[in-house]
C-alpha cells in the first residue's frame, strides 16, 4: 500500500499541474456541458485563495460551503485548503435554524453560498454567529442584501501554492462532516489530511492498474456534505485525476446517467431499487421486450449461480451469457447509463439479496461496503471478489474484530481523531488503542467477509421483551417492486407493524399490467387491487422470519418520502423518529 501524498493540498497542486489538460468537473449549462479543466481548476483555486487570505480568513478557521453539485464547489473547497483553512460543506436543504447550529458550532469565519436563496438563510440568522466575517455569493442574479461576488475573487493574484504546500501538514484538520443528526444534535467529524491520504492509498491499491481509475468519469448526484459523495466527487479525484461530472438534484439522476455514462457508480440502496423499478416498469409497457429481457435475465443468473459457487462456467452456460450480455442486456445497460460501469457500489443500508443479484445478472457489478464518517467513508469493500449478503472485506491495511456484545470494532489511518468541540461522545466512540466504537452488530465469517445483523441504537424492544433488528425487515419489505419505503414500528408494543410507501415506478407498472383506472400515489394507495397486492407482499416477506418478526398490520401511505423530509435523511436513510412523529395517529390505530 503505496501513500503517494502527505496531504490533501500536496495531491491538488500536484494533479493541477501534471494533468493541467484534462478535464476535471463539468457542469449542464443552458447551452451544453461546460467543462473546466485541471489546469484551470488549479488556476482559478489559487487566485481564490488570495482572495479568501485577504477576507481575513487565518489558517486553521473555518470556511463553510452551501451549493449544490457544481465545478465550483470543488474549487473553492481547494481555494480554502491552499489559504491554509479547513473548508467544509452543509447540506444545500439547510433550515436558517440548521444553518445557526452548523456555522456557529463550528466557529466559520466566511461562508461561500450558492444563490440568493442560500444566502437569505444565512442573513437571518447572521446576527447570531459574530465569528461570521463575510460571506461569498457564486451567482449575483437576485442579490440585493450586501455579499462579495466569488468572480471578484478571481481578479486576484494567485497565491502561492507551493508554500501552501509546505505548510499544510498531514495532522491538520481537513475537513469537518457533519452527521445527518438522526439521533440527536449533528456531530462535526473531524477527518484530518491523513485520514484522507491513507484512504486513498488502501482504495486505490485495489484499483491501481485500472486506467479508468485515473482517465475515467463518474457523476456526482449525492449531496457534497455526506463522507460518501465528498470521497468520490472531491478527494478521490483530487488524487488520480479523473473527471467529475456534476448533477445538480438527485431526482435528475435517471435523466443524467446515460450523458455521462460513468465508468464506477456509487448510491445508497434506494438509488438502485429505483433504477430497477425504472427497468422493470419500462419492459412491462413494452410485450416486444419483455419476452427477449426475461431470457437474457435468465442466463445472467445463471451464470451468476456459478459465480456464486465460484465454480468455472460451463461453455454452453458461458455461450448463453455473453449473447445475453452483448444483446439485450446490453441494451439496457445503455438506456440506464451505466454501459460503460466497470465497478459499482452500494451501502449506507441494508441491502436486499435480490437487489445485489439483479444487478449482477444484468452485468454490472454491484457491490456491498461498508463505511462511516468516522472511517473517511470506507472500511470494507471487495471490488472483485462480493459476496452476497456481506459489505466485504476489510480495506487494506484495516483492522476489524468484535466486542463481546458482537459490536463490531475498526481500527486504521482512515479512522478519524473525534468529534469537533465534543470530547464527551469522542470518547464514547474511539477508545485508548484506536479503536472505533461502530455502534453496528456484526458477524465475520471464515473468509474475513463482514455482514452488518443490527443496529445497537436501533434494535426494536417489543412489549414481550424480545430484541428485534427493523432493518432486516424493512430490507425484505422493500424488496418487493410494490413497496418503496418501510419503517417497521414495535417498541414497546405487543406486536410488529408497519407504515409503507408505495414505490412510485413499480406502482405505475403494476397498474399499467392490471388494467386500473387510478394514475396518482394517492388513488393507487386506496386501490384493493394494489392493497390486496402489498399484503400479499407482506406476507411472503413474513415467511422469512419468526412469529415475533413478522408484521401483523401495516398502514399504506397515499404519498411519497423524499430525501432530506421528516421521513428520510438527505442521502434517503430512515428517519425513525420523525416516521413516529408524522404518523403517530395511523401507528395508533394499529394498536387500537
Amino acid at each position: 500500500m503505496e501513500q503517494l501524498f502527505e496531504t490533501v493540498t500536496q495531491a491538488f497542486v500536484s494533479t493541477s499541474r501534471s494533468r493541467a489538460g484534462d478535464p476535471a468537473f463539468s457542469r449542464l449549462e443552458s447551452d451544453g456541458w461546460h467543462t473546466l479543466t485541471w489546469g484551470e481548476t488549479g488556476d482559478r483555486a489559487a487566485r481564490i485563495a488570495t482572495g479568501i487570505r485577504e477576507l481575513g480568513v487565518k489558517a486553521g478557521e473555518r470556511v463553510v460551503l452551501m451549493t449544490r453539485n457544481r465545478p465550483e464547489f470543488n474549487v473553492c473547497d481547494a481555494a480554502a485548503l491552499l489559504a491554509g483553512a479547513t473548508p467544509f460543506s452543509i447540506y444545500s436543504s439547510s433550515s436558517p435554524e440548521q444553518v445557526l447550529y452548523l456555522a456557529g458550532h463550528s466557529e466559520a469565519t466566511l461562508a461561500i453560498v450558492e444563490d440568493a436563496g442560500y444566502l437569505e438563510r444565512f442573513l437571518k440568522v447572521r446576527p447570531d454567529l459574530p465569528s461570521l466575517k463575510n460571506i461569498v455569493v457564486m451567482e449575483d442574479e437576485g442579490v440585493t442584501a450586501e455579499a462579495i461576488r466569488l468572480d471578484s475573487l478571481l481578479e486576484n493574484d494567485p497565491i502561492d501554492v507551493d508554500k501552501a504546500v509546505s505548510d499544510a501538514s498531514p495532522e491538520d484538520l481537513l475537513t469537518l462532516v457533519y452527521t445527518s443528526g438522526t439521533t440527536g444534535p449533528p456531530k462535526g467529524a473531524m477527518i484530518l489530511h491523513r485520514n484522507i491520504c491513507w484512504t486513498h492509498a488502501s482504495f486505490n491499491s485495489q484499483l491501481a492498474d485500472q486506467d479508468w481509475a485515473y482517465n475515467g468519469r463518474s457523476l456526482s448526484y449525492l449531496p457534497l456534505a455526506h463522507v460518501l459523495e465528498r470521497w468520490y466527487a472531491h478527494y478521490y479525484p483530487i488524487f488520480n485525476g479523473y473527471s467529475v461530472w456534476h448533477c445538480p438534484e438527485p431526482s435528475q439522476l435517471a435523466q443524467f446517467l446515460p450523458q455521462v455514462r460513468p465508468d464506477f457508480f456509487v448510491g445508497v440502496p434506494r438509488v438502485w431499487e429505483k433504477l430497477r423499478s425504472g427497468i422493470e416498469a419500462a419492459v412491462a409497457s413494452n410485450d416486444a421486450y419483455k419476452e427477449p429481457f426475461e431470457r437474457a435475465m435468465a442466463a445472467g443468473y445463471e451464470r451468476l449461480s456459478y459465480d456464486e459457487r465460484r465454480e468455472p462456467l460451463p461453455d454452453d452456460v458461458r455461450a448463453r451469457w455473453e449473447e445475453a450480455s452483448a444483446g439485450a442486456l446490453a441494451m439496457v445497460r445503455g438506456l440506464v447509463g451505466l454501459d460503460n460501469c466497470k465497478i459499482a457500489g452500494v451501502g449506507a443500508a441494508p441491502v436486499p439479496h435480490d437487489l445485489l443479484r439483479f444487478w449482477r445478472a444484468l452485468g454490472i457489478l454491484l457491490s456491498e461496503g461498508f463505511g462511516m464518517t468516522e472511517t473517511s467513508f470506507i472500511a470494507t469493500y471487495d471490488v472483485w471478489e462480493p459476496k452476497v449478503g456481506y459489505a466485504g472485506r476489510t480495506v487494506p491495511g484495516m483492522e476489524m474484530k468484535l466486542a463481546e456484545d458482537g459490536e463490531l470494532l475498526m481500527r486504521g489511518g482512515n479512522v478519524i481523531p473525534g468529534y469537533f468541540k465534543d470530547p464527551e461522545r469522542t470518547a464514547q466512540t474511539f477508545d485508548a488503542e484506536g479503536w472505533l466504537r461502530t455502534g453496528d452488530i456484526a458477524e465475520i465469517d471464515d473468509e474475513g467477509y463482514m455482514r452488518i445483523v443490527d443496529r445497537k441504537k436501533e434494535l426494536i424492544i417489543t412489549a414481550g421483551g424480545k430484541n428485534i433488528s427493523p432493518a432486516n425487515i424493512e430490507a425484505a419489505l422493500k424488496a418487493f417492486p410494490l413497496i418503496g419505503q418501510a419503517c417497521v414500528i414495535g417498541d414497546d408494543k405487543p406486536y410488529l407493524t408497519a407504515v409503507l410507501v408505495l414505490d412510485p415506478d413499480g406502482a405505475a407498472a403494476f397498474a399499467r399490467t392490471n388494467d386500473l383506472t387510478a394514475t396518482t400515489l394517492e388513488d393507487l394507495s386506496r386501490d384493493p387491487t394494489v392493497f390486496a397486492e402489498v399484503e400479499r407482499s407482506v406476507k411472503e416477506a413474513n415467511a422469512h422470519f419468526s412469529r415475533v418478526e413478522q408484521i401483523k398490520r401495516f398502514t399504506l401511505l397515499p404519498n411519497e418520502w423524499l430525501p432530506d423530509s421528516e421521513e428520510l435523511t438527505p442521502t434517503m436513510k430512515l428517519k425513525r423518529r420523525g416516521v413516529h412523529k408524522t404518523y403517530a395517529a395511523e401507528i395508533a390505530a394499529m394498536y387500537d
